[in-house]
Order: structure tokens, then sequence, then C-alpha cells
């Protein structure tokens, strides 16, 4: 029969108690991780957020029918239990904050009591995600969960610490809000009110705190709920934390500035890391040509060497025919491998045709100098030295080459392939940060399927004012005053400078192919104020899951949010989403397609 705590007040958490308080009495309250009795004591393990306490049950210190109430206790029973702090009778558990100390036992009140859990409530879980994430309340006990979501809170409040000591004010933007295109789809809210109309959850709260900025409010920042309707990876969900700021009258430097000052504090307050800045900073064209990504991992090398030129007319058709497409040909030099057994360069290939490259050729330099080559017959040993040479190959190098007429195809997939061959091989430092700037983005990206210029960030991005003479002859080779803050090959911020000119941000429009009464249907209030006078401004959003995933060296991002998300954006702990009651969607003048009940 499960006790009140009437009476009762706990003085500490579990391993709040220290060697300063032996000998004295305290009152703790917490669930049973495991239990031993040994028949004349019981020796149970009380946990609570804070970390494990041993307590002892003996008879003579808490009488036969505490004692007999202590023999019922079971995992994840919930105790209150008062006693006298104690230097440990057996061995110190040096695991334990707490291990050279017990608790003896002279008042014990069963509050509540479990069933069996269906997994261990332990560290470093090897049950099943799927169960895990059904029964997340409890997954959530575990110790290594709870650290992560502590640390979390922890890097939220230094991050508003920090921020208000640099003159930014904290204001919440609106949930409900008006659907704007802005890269992912939205979710919809149906409204009662308006039938037929739709509220938008926020994608990110930009045109609001751009508004903020027009108010007069100079340097904006919050702590911000966002959702989108997309396909999820292990550092995706469809609702997120964003650590987001705007300022105004700045450039890119002093965004950057601030930005680096705010993640070395973070670093040294919550890793004890002393992060050098600046950090890097790397123009996006330079990080597509040297790693094939615009957010590359730079923990270790294997950089891509463009060897177009070399091949240039060369008589292995796969390389010579993507270069006189206007492709080109690519390489890396994966150092001291040229003895990869045959089976997994193969499962290389068949990593690259995943990202839609039709093959991978290779050339391995042996010890004696001789070339192993899936190519040779097509090349003299002449043309594969030259090539080795253009590669910085050494003897006991392996090399991968990629080729294709699309030159975005070949860096991507090369660059992917980067990566998994550093995780194979493991050439990663996981006790390193290596922050980068990624500046210069393109403004605008062709999209073959809606074939038309399309925004890389968003129409709101200012140009680089000596390429906007580009903007109608050639809109490609305009920069944008765009950047991204990378960290070990995760992109966990960007931002931009914003237009906050009417010409410029008209030009904006028609690259996109916005007509006058388009922008202003999608971005009437934003437009309509920035009528009033603009000042100059400029923002940056961090995701903060993402950050605080990356700080602890985690796999997945479900790991520091409390509720996630699985890959179909469900909820396996509470079902959703789920069927309404007929009457919610009468009132709201929904009919669901599909739906039984509709039809």
């Amino acid at each position: 029969m499960a006790e009140t705590m009437q009476g009762l007040k706990r003085t500490h958490r579990c391993a709040e108690v220290t060697p300063a308080d032996i000998g004295s009495t305290v009152t703790l309250m917490g669930w049973v991780q495991k239990r031993r009795n040994l028949g004349g004591m019981i020796f149970v393990d009380l946990r609570d957020r804070s970390g494990i306490m041993q307590i002892v049950f003996d008879e003579n210190d808490i009488g036969s029918e505490g004692f007999e109430k202590a023999g019922l206790i079971r995992s994840e029973f919930v105790l209150a239990v008062t006693g006298r702090v104690e230097k440990r009778s057996g061995a110190v558990n040096e695991k334990l904050a707490t291990g050279a100390m017990e608790v003896r036992a002279f008042s014990l009140r069963i509050l509540s009591e479990s069933e069996t859990p269906p997994f261990p409530i332990e560290e470093n879980s090897q049950t099943r995600e799927e169960l895990r994430l059904k029964y997340r309340y409890l997954d959530l006990r575990r110790p290594d969960i709870q650290r992560n979501l502590m640390v979390k809170s922890r890097v939220a409040g230094l991050a508003r610490s920090f921020m208000a000591s640099e003159g930014f004010l904290e204001i919440e933007t609106p949930v409900l809000g008006k659907s704007t295109p802005e890269g992912a789809r939205d979710y919809l809210v149906p409204s009662r009110v308006y039938p037929g109309s739709f509220f938008a959850l926020p994608q990110s709260p930009q045109l609001f705190k751009q508004i903020l900025m027009v108010a007069g409010y100079d340097r904006y920042f919050q702590i911000a709920k966002c959702f989108r309707d997309e396909d999820l990876r292990a550092d995706r969900q469809p609702e997120f934390m964003q650590m987001d700021m705007e300022l105004s009258f700045v450039d890119v430097d002093d965004v950057i500035d601030v930005n680096e000052r705010l993640l070395k504090y973070l670093w040294k307050e919550i890793l004890n890391i002393d992060l050098q800045v600046p950090f890097r900073r790397m123009t996006w064209a330079e990080a597509m040509e040297r790693f094939g990504s615009d957010k590359p991992d730079l923990r270790f090398g294997m950089e891509l060497t463009n060897v177009s030129d070399v091949v240039r007319g060369c008589g292995f058709s796969v390389f010579a025919d993507a270069v006189s497409a206007g492709g080109s040909v690519r390489g890396i030099n994966v150092k001291g491998q040229a003895g990869m057994p045959r089976k997994k360069i193969d499962s290389l290939v068949d990593f690259v045709r995943g990202y839609g490259l039709k093959g991978l050729a290779y050339l391995a330099v042996h010890e004696d100098g001789s070339f192993k080559c899936s190519f040779s017959k097509f090349m003299s040993e002449e043309e594969l030295k030259k090539l080795a040479d253009a590669m910085k190959a050494e003897k006991g190098d392996l090399l991968l080459f990629a080729a294709d007429a699309k030159n975005k195809l070949v860096c991507e997939t090369l660059g992917a392939l980067r990566c998994e061959l550093a995780k194979r091989l493991d050439m990663i430092d996981p006790s390193k940060f290596e922050f980068l700037w990624v500046v210069e983005f393109p403004l605008l990206e062709w999209s073959e399927e809606e074939n038309r210029w399309t925004a890389m960030h968003h129409p709101f991005t200012m140009p680089m004012e000596e390429d906007l003479q580009y903007i109608d002859s050639d809109p490609g080779r305009v920069r944008a005053k765009a950047y991204d803050i990378v960290l070990n090959g995760c992109e966990i911020g960007g931002g931009s400078v914003r237009i906050h000119q009417n010409d410029i941000q008209e030009k904006m429009f028609e690259c996109l192919g916005f007509t006058k009464e388009q922008a202003q249907e999608q971005f009437s209030f934003l437009l309509e104020s920035f009528k009033y006078g603009v000042p100059p401004h400029a923002g940056l959003a961090y995701g903060l899951d993402r950050v605080v995933m990356l700080m602890l060296g985690l796999d997945t991002i479900r790991d520091v949010i409390a509720f996630p998300k699985v890959k179909d954006s469900s909820c396996m702990m509470t079902q959703a989403p789920a069927p309404v009651a007929q009457k919610q969607l009468d009132e709201l003048g929904l009919i669901v397609r599909g739906s039984s009940e509709n039809e």
C-alpha cells in the first residue's frame, strides 16, 4: 500500500549528500535502482536525477516492522527514507560520487509501487529504441538521458545570460501565423472561426524578428519552438528548438563576432574547453571544391582533387566524356589503403551509387611502385603516373575517382564518400571540435524540378554589393551575405544580412519569379512594415538540439529531446498523430479524404 509524504520533507537529493554530512540525519526520496537482500540486512540503491545513494536497512536501526516493509521493495518503487549518513561499512564504490558513504535508515515510507519495467533503467541501454520510445517516461529515467537534458537546460540558461549581457532582449513571437514559403512544408492549423482558412506553425521566427528590427528593438533573442514538415534523419525532428537572434546596424563581421564569443563561453562553461577564436572561415566555393560539402568536417584530411585537366582526352571514356560534357573528374587519396580488399572497394561503389553516381574508379599504388587499377587497360603507365602525381600519391595509397557531366554530383558524392571512409577507417577524433564559418553562399540556385531560380537561404537575403551587377545577366554568379557555422561536419546555425532596400528586394522577388501581387500576398505584413524606415539588419539561428547533441558527442538528436518523434514523424508514446472525433471535424468544416466516417 502506497503511503503519503505527510510530515516529511526531502533534505537532499541522493548524490548531493557529501562527506561533510557524515553523522547527520537526512531524508532522501527517489526510485529503487536495485536491491540486495542479504538476510539480516537489505541494501537498496536509491536513485534520483542527481545520482545514487546506497541505503542500508538493518532491523536493529529500523525495527522489525520497518525491516519487513523493506523486504517488499522492488525495482522502481518510489521511497522516502530518513536515516543517518555514515562511512560505507563495505568496499568503497569508486564509480559513484557517493561511493564512500551510505545512509543507515531508521524510517521508510513506500510512496509508490511499480510493476516490473519492460526494460532495465540503465545507462547506454541496449534495448531497441522503438521499445524505449514507447515507454519514454521510463527511458527518461536513465542517468545518461537525464544528464543530456540537464546539459541542454544549462546551455539554454547560459545562452540567455550571455545574450542579456550583450544587450539582447528576449521577445517571444507567435506560434500561430500565416503560411509563407520558407523552404519546407508548413504544419497547418485549421481555424474554427474562419472556415477554410488556416494558421501555419512557424518554420522559424524569420519574418517576425525582422519586423522587430523595423520596430526599433535593435537586438532580439529567443529560444523558440519551430516546426517543419520534412523527412527526418538522425539530426532532424519535425519540432525543434531554435536559438534565434537578430541585430540592427550590423554587417557580417559583427554577427560572427558575437556568436564566436557565445560559443566560446558555452564550451568553456559546459565542457571546460577553451575554443580558439576567431574560427576559420571558408567561402562556399572553396568548401565545395576542397571537400565536396558546404558543411565540411575538418577533423581529417582526404580533400578532393580536381584531375579533369590531367585526364582530358584520355583513352578512358568515362573520364574523357565527363570532362568534354562540361563536368569533372575528381579524386580522394586514402592514405595507406592500397591493400584494401576488393570486397570493401565494391561496397564503396555501392555507397556512391546511392548518391546517383554510376560508379567509382580506383588506382592503388603498391609498395614496389606498381599500380593496380580498375581502368589500366584504357590508360598508359605514363598517364597513370601523371594521375598519381596529380593526387600526390605515395606508395601504399589508394586513389578513388568519380566522374560525371554534373559537377555538383561529383563533388557532393565524393564529399559524402570522404566522410564515410573516415568513419570506416576510424580516422575521426571524437574529442575534437572543429568550428568553421562557411561564407559567401550563392544567392540563388537553379531548381530543375521547378525550372526557375530559387533562394538558397530565403528571399530576404542580401546580395554582396559588388555582385549586384550580375543579377540580371548571370544570377548564378551572385554571392549572398550569408554565413553558416559548421561544427564537425554538421551545420549548427546559419544566417545572413537581410535586404533593407526596396529596389533590391523587388529585384530579388523578380529573380525568384514572384509578381508584385504574389510577393504582396505572401509577405504583405513584412513588406508593409518596410515602408516606414528599415534599419540595416542581420541575424543567425542555431538548432539548439543539434548544438547540444554535438557538444555531448551523441549520435542522434533524439537523445537530447524529452519526447522525440521517430522517422515517420509519429510519437510512439502517445500514438500521435491520431484520428479525431467527427464532431471536431464538423466544427472545423473539414472533410478527411479516405476516412470511412466521411464517405
